[in-house]
């Protein structure tokens, strides 16, 4: 198998790895990475559930609900990862939850079109990496590195929403 089929196809026995620990849950985002395509939509949208639950709770919540589910994703990520093989298998979208949360934080005081705005500017840097985020990407391995561009990712599209809502006011 190439590197490139190595990051995109699940083995009948790396599923069962995936879902035999609490850390392969997580990383796979309660198995939404399990979808056969788009692993990295579904994965976000999966994150958009969580996100209407967090958006009743205060913003320095919502912060710490980030930070632990960063923290969170490094450790399952990585996990994950060394039972599959694979450093960033397409599979582990957990990164994609922390960074939609991100991207969504503008839409907590904004109409509902926000959130459809936000998850598709998320998946847009996502996909795209503009520099740094592709540089990121590229050098950091394991569960930090599979979360970390996400996490900017997450950031630009924020920026972007913000700049949009301020500007439609």
């Amino acid at each position: 198998m190439s590197a490139s089929t190595e990051r995109k196809t699940l083995t009948p026995a790396q599923r069962r790895t995936l879902l035999a620990t609490p850390a392969g849950w997580i990383a796979c985002g309660l198995g939404s990475g399990l979808a056969p395509v788009a692993q990295g939509t579904f994965g976000s949208l999966a994150a958009i559930l969580l996100w209407l639950l967090l958006r009743g709770l205060s913003l320095p919540l919502i912060g710490l609900v980030i930070v632990l589910g960063f923290a969170l994703g490094v450790w399952a990520c990585e996990l994950a990862g060394r039972a599959l093989g694979v450093d960033d298998h397409r599979a582990l979208v957990w990164d994609e939850f922390v960074g939609q949360w991100i991207a969504l934080l503008p839409a907590l005081v904004a109409p509902w079109w926000a959130v459809a705005a936000g998850f598709v500017l998320f998946r847009l840097f996502d996909v795209w990496k503009p520099w740094p985020i592709r540089e990121f990407d590229r050098r950091l391995k394991g569960g930090l590195g599979v979360m970390v561009d996400d996490v900017i990712a997450g950031g630009f599209a924020a920026a972007v929403l913000a700049v949009v809502l301020h500007y439609l006011r």
